[in-house]
């Protein structure tokens, strides 16, 4: 392998952090500007990164730990995903929710466990109950397609033991204010996250906790890591660091440095939040004062309204692109903020007058076999990538997995990730370019209304 991996290129999150933007200023972390020595690394101060912090701090003594981010704490893609912390099975890479019973099951106790550690760090870090909230999540069908889906949908939760129940079309509207759905099926056991507020109030927790034992820099992009005798050496744009072990906790980032080349699909979605609604326009809306409902169809939108710190919104995510740069322009997302607007207007015609104050994309990174690019990817370097969609109850396992690897602590999260085989290989770039927008395109088409 080689001793040096210069980074290709850096992220880049087009527009605004909306979720950071609508709570309170959260506290800053400085600049690497010098050189320093550290027992562990952790690149990525996401949802890998920061459990991997807290982990690490939860079962090592001694060891220092510095954590190095790109741009800042929540402004990355941790802090634009629409805050659905999932335990049940919904793989976004297949055109379906469903698998092996045996293997569920397996998923669904793994995935409970990363919602236990974001409850407990909730707890301990006194967060805010909007960051964690135990309020379910709601599959939501528009057509017979989607009434069909989720009718499969429950048949397999009756396979698997779990809990749900049936909404009417006049349940849904209820809830949600909108005539649009003709049914819906709710799900308890999601957690809904505001994921900058919990991802700042994570960060702060684990500072605050550790005293000198725990530092974090923000504005301080890994552009080069290099093996230097039995350590490490990352250099940064202002300062390098000296390290035992790494933990690299960067999503589809990983590419960059060379790891899992093209081995990796790199996705954008897109998403639009409203300006506070006036009370006057929540009395039309009507419905409840939070709830979110995800698409049967895993191509159609996803919506929620919530209410906080900074009023009541209400959030649409939906279209995909395939951009193997991971780069999207400003235009693209004006763009499909216009589709944005359109499936707004279908759902909630009364609220004509509602202006979107945010629109932004955000990174995803899946994998053509849908499994994580996890371990030991060169010596004391330890890979928690590759997420497949669901970035925040998988993000979460990699980051406790990578830790527990790296220490030899003995985990059912490390027996899982360690189970799978590595990310396949993809096809020609232009061919992966080609092949998958098309069929991104083709799955969007037959998700027709529920977009």
């Amino acid at each position: 392998m080689s001793n040096t991996r210069v980074a290709k290129r850096l992220p880049r999150d087009p527009g605004p952090p909306a979720w950071r933007s609508i709570i309170p200023e959260q506290p800053r972390y400085p600049k690497l500007e010098n050189k320093i020595i550290t027992d562990w690394l952790i690149i990525g101060g996401g949802f890998a990164g920061l459990s991997a912090a807290r982990r690490l701090c939860q079962i090592t003594n001694t060891d220092k730990i510095a954590l190095i981010e790109a741009s800042e704490i929540a402004a990355g893609p941790a802090g634009r995903n629409s805050g659905f912390m999932i335990d049940l099975p919904h793989e976004l890479g297949s055109g379906s929710y469903q698998n092996k019973i045996e293997v569920d099951q397996k998923h669904i106790k793994l995935n409970r466990q990363a919602l236990q550690f974001a409850k407990d760090a909730a707890e301990e870090y006194s967060m805010p109950t909007e960051a964690v909230e135990p309020s379910g999540r709601i599959n939501g069908a528009v057509n017979t397609d989607g009434e069909k889906h989720n009718k499969e949908y429950a048949q397999h939760l009756d396979q698997l033991g779990e809990q749900y129940k049936n909404l009417s079309s006049f349940e849904m509207e209820k809830i949600t204010g909108s005539t649009f759905y003709k049914s819906g099926l709710f799900l308890p056991g999601c957690l809904m996250l505001q994921p900058a507020l919990y991802i700042s109030k994570l960060a702060n927790g684990i500072s605050q906790s550790n005293g000198n034992k725990f530092s974090i820099y923000e504005h301080s992009p890994a552009i080069e890591i290099k093996k230097n005798n039995d350590s490490w050496e990352i250099k940064t744009p202002t300062g390098s660091v000296i390290t035992k072990k790494i933990i690299m906790a960067v999503n589809g980032h990983a590419e960059s440095f060379g790891f899992f080349e093209n081995r990796l699909m790199h996705v954008f979605t897109y998403a639009s939040m409203t300006k506070k609604l006036t009370n006057d326009q929540l009395t039309k809306l009507g419905g409840e004062k939070k709830w979110g409902v995800t698409p049967s169809n895993p191509m159609g939108s996803t919506v929620r309204k919530i209410t906080g710190i900074n009023g009541d919104r209400i959030l649409i995510r939906n279209r995909w692109t395939f951009d193997p740069s991971m780069e999207v322009s400003e235009q693209r997302v004006s763009k499909f903020g216009n589709d944005q607007d359109k499936s707004f207007n279908d759902r909630f015609p009364m609220l004509s007058d509602v202006e979107m104050e945010y629109r932004w994309a955000g990174r995803l990174c899946l994998s053509l076999n849908s499994v994580p690019a996890f371990g030991e990817v060169d010596k004391n370097i330890y890979s928690a990538c590759c997420q497949n969609g669901i970035g925040t109850a998988k993000g979460t396992l990699a980051g406790i997995g990578a830790v527990d690897l790296a220490t030899n602590t003995d985990s059912a999260i490390v027996n899982d990730m360690k189970s799978y085989d590595a990310p396949k290989k993809l096809p020609p770039k232009l061919i992966s370019y080609l092949g998958a927008n098309a069929i991104i395109k083709w799955r969007e088409l037959k998700a027709g209304k529920e977009l």
